[in-house]
């Protein structure tokens, strides 16, 4: 469990890994904790065969945690590509306690990334049997079946934030 605050920076969509990399490279020692992308796990069909696979949970995106803002702000500045510290009006705020409760949640704490619930649809309604998502059916917005995942939403630095996580459903 991370003690530091959670704070989200946009960074360019595919590289958020790369990004994670560089920020925990260039900053001083102890100015950051941990740096990550949330990740979803699923199952993709490739050559007839199910593999699994992570994708990212918040594509463009990833999560710096720490106690020195300063540092942080000081390390982004360095980095050459584009990056954007998130903000709440004219301030730049971690993520709120509910927020961050929601992804540990949700996640694996070690991997930070959400493994996949299977279920199944009794009656039009999605049930989930097993996974992270269960019990927590009123997340997802709509599934789609053929490529095994479920669209959530949730808040997010006082947004309302649409994504994908992994979801079988293995009979109706």
């Amino acid at each position: 469990m991370s003690k530091g605050s959670w704070y989200v920076i946009q960074v360019t969509t595919g590289s958020e890994r790369r990004f994670c990399s560089l920020i925990e490279l260039l900053s001083p020692p102890g100015a950051v904790e941990e740096c990550f992308s949330p990740r979803y796990a699923t199952q993709i069909k490739k050559a007839g065969e199910w593999i699994d696979v992570q994708k990212p949970l918040l594509p463009g995106y990833v999560i710096v945690v720490s106690d020195r803002l300063d540092l942080v702000i000081r390390t982004l500045r360095e980095i050459p590509e584009f990056t954007r510290l998130l903000k709440m009006g004219e301030s730049f705020v971690p993520l709120a306690a509910e927020e961050r409760a929601r992804i540990e949640a949700l996640s694996n704490n070690h991997t930070r990334c959400i493994d996949m619930s299977m279920g199944v649809i009794e009656h039009g309604r999605v049930v989930v049997q097993s996974g992270p998502l269960c019990g927590r059916e009123a997340m997802i917005v709509s599934v789609n079946r053929h490529k095994n995942v479920a669209f959530v939403e949730f808040e997010i630095c006082g947004r309302m934030v649409k994504t994908k996580v992994g979801l079988g459903i293995v009979n109706r």
